[in-house]
């Protein structure tokens, strides 16, 4: 697999630790990329010195204007953003990268949702309109820039959805993105890459991501 052909006009709702490395590395592989912000103007510092690909713009005016949004929010500001931006997120792809993580009182860490019930699916339901991938999630968020750099597609990046066309337009833009991406079926199979999962909050190569999730052999 080599960068997207065609070039994309991307969305990154939440221009935090995973929303910035990610985009960085969409504009580096040729695609536009506009940050969301309630106040875009504070992203000029950091938009300014990455080129005419990027922009920076409202929550609203990113959703409304992007192919495909990944939704980087800190979570508890998840709900309140997509009752915001929803109607503009109708049949596009929405990249959920938000993790509903707490930890018990021994210190693991969990998902806060009712057991069996994965994040894919509750944001699905969340927007029913739109088209939920989960990716980017399970990765410590300070790696995602130097792994993605410096040992490009040498890591895997585990991707989830119910919709196989926008699964492999997003594993395009995992690959952009400088990883190898390794799907794990639909949004019920994703518990893996949620908080509590096998593969969270690490970074695997493909074949032990592949072993661990059962997907070898």
């Amino acid at each position: 697999m080599t960068n997207s052909t065609t070039p994309l006009k991307l969305g990154v709702l939440g221009a935090g630790n995973i929303g910035r490395p990610v985009g960085r590395h969409w504009l580096a592989a040729g695609h536009s990329v506009t940050f969301g912000s309630r106040t875009p103007e504070h992203l000029a510092p950091f938009v300014g010195p990455l080129g005419a690909g990027a922009a920076a713009a409202t929550l609203a005016e990113t959703a409304r204007t992007s192919d495909v949004l990944l939704l980087s929010v800190p979570y508890e500001a998840a709900a309140g953003v997509l009752a915001e931006v929803g109607e503009h997120l109708a049949g596009k792809i929405v990249i959920d990268a938000t993790n509903p993580v707490s930890l018990t009182e021994d210190g693991r860490v969990v998902s806060t949702l009712t057991p069996g019930v994965t994040q894919g699916r509750h944001a699905s339901k969340q927007l029913p309109a739109a088209t939920v991938v989960r990716a980017f999630t399970h990765v410590m968020d300070e790696l995602l820039w130097s792994r993605g750099t410096r040992q490009r597609h040498f890591w895997a990046i585990a991707i989830a959805g119910d919709d196989a066309p926008a699964k492999a337009v997003v594993a395009g833009l995992v690959h952009d993105a400088g990883f190898t991406p390794v799907d794990l079926g639909g949004l019920d199979e994703s518990a893996p890459l949620d908080p509590g999962g096998v593969l969270f909050p690490h970074m695997f190569t493909p074949g032990e991501m592949r072993a661990l999730t059962g997907l070898a052999g």
